[in-house]
């Protein structure tokens, strides 16, 4: 091809390029009227979320979208009052699929005040969330969801990503599809649930039910009952000081290693290809190298240690 041919597919492109509307950034801001102690709700079909908690009355929001015009890609839907603001957004028609599938490009920036309720439903990205001091009620399915210091009850579900909670006072259900979980420092009792990860809680106060079909479960610092499951891992766990509400460890993918203050009142049943313990266990029937079972201290709640997958491990704190 000679140099001509070359200059013409050169500036055949440039003008294609030309025609190409330019990918900057749009936005749309919006200030609804919200008083603290109401409810701010906000369902859109594409996007990331951020909310975080306002000193002042009022809900800020501020849209964004890096490849394409917003109007072109979502409608939106604003209502406001002093009890309660929303934002409704749905997809438009589109011809084109590549738009279509980049809702990860659109960002919601909000702020509220510290007492609001939350409903957060997103269809394509993550969710976070700090800082706020009622209930919220998160949900997607495109991407993770963090949320820390919030004083309230959390309801969150999401079949894309992982759960990183921090810093919570109040009741926690969880569940993912997508990833593992991750919390400290609850004030309450948390269920959490996945399929696809694996678990791990640290300091929780209240009881503790958590399951997984896909990687090992750790607790750290249990201060009430707990009820774990796994077919995909181990699971250790450890007791606070003068818990002594027992529970019961299930696992056929790995061992089991508990942790227990040594002057706890409970009945013991353990199985597994082999039991081990560090502590004083008042053995009832008879002794086996697979299975124990008897009480420590004055007895009590029923701590159960299960496993097809491994052996069990009991120590002391």
């Amino acid at each position: 091809m000679n140099c001509r041919a070359y200059r013409g597919l050169a500036l055949g492109a440039g003008l294609l390029l030309a025609a190409l509307p330019a990918l900057a950034e749009t936005r749309i801001e919006k200030n609804l009227t919200l008083s603290p102690g109401g409810a701010f709700r906000l369902e859109t079909d594409m996007g990331s979320v951020t909310v975080t908690a306002s000193p002042d009355a009022g809900a800020q929001i501020v849209i964004t979208s890096k490849r394409k015009e917003l109007e072109d890609i979502l409608t939106f839907r604003f209502e406001e009052g002093a009890a309660s603001a929303s934002v409704v957004a749905k997809k438009k028609h589109l011809t084109s699929s590549w738009f279509s599938s980049n809702g990860g490009s659109v960002h919601y920036e909000i702020r509220v005040p510290a007492e609001t309720r939350l409903s957060i439903n997103t269809s394509g990205g993550s969710i976070k969330v700090s800082g706020m001091r009622m209930a919220a009620k998160l949900d997607t399915s495109g991407g993770s969801i963090t949320v820390s210091d919030l004083d309230g009850d959390l309801d969150g579900d999401t079949s894309g990503g992982s759960i990183d909670l921090k810093d919570i006072k109040g009741r926690v259900r969880v569940e993912t599809s997508g990833g593992g979980i991750e919390a400290a420092s609850i004030d309450g009792p948390v269920h959490a649930q996945s399929s696809g990860g694996s678990i791990e809680l640290q300091k929780v106060t209240g009881d503790i039910d958590a399951d997984t079909s896909g990687g090992s479960i750790r607790i750290v610092d249990a201060g009430g009952r707990v009820q774990a499951d796994t077919s995909g891992g181990g699971i250790a766990a450890s007791f606070a000081k003068g818990n002594s509400r027992g529970g019961s460890l299930d696992t056929s993918g790995g061992g089991i290693e508990v942790s227990i203050d040594s002057a706890a009142d409970l009945a013991i049943d353990a199985s597994g290809s082999s039991v081990k313990t560090e502590l004083p266990i008042q053995v009832r029937g008879e002794i086996s190298r697979g299975s124990l079972q008897g009480t420590m201290g004055k007895g009590g709640n029923t701590l159960r240690l299960h496993t097809n997958g491994g052996s069990v491990r009991i120590q002391g704190l």
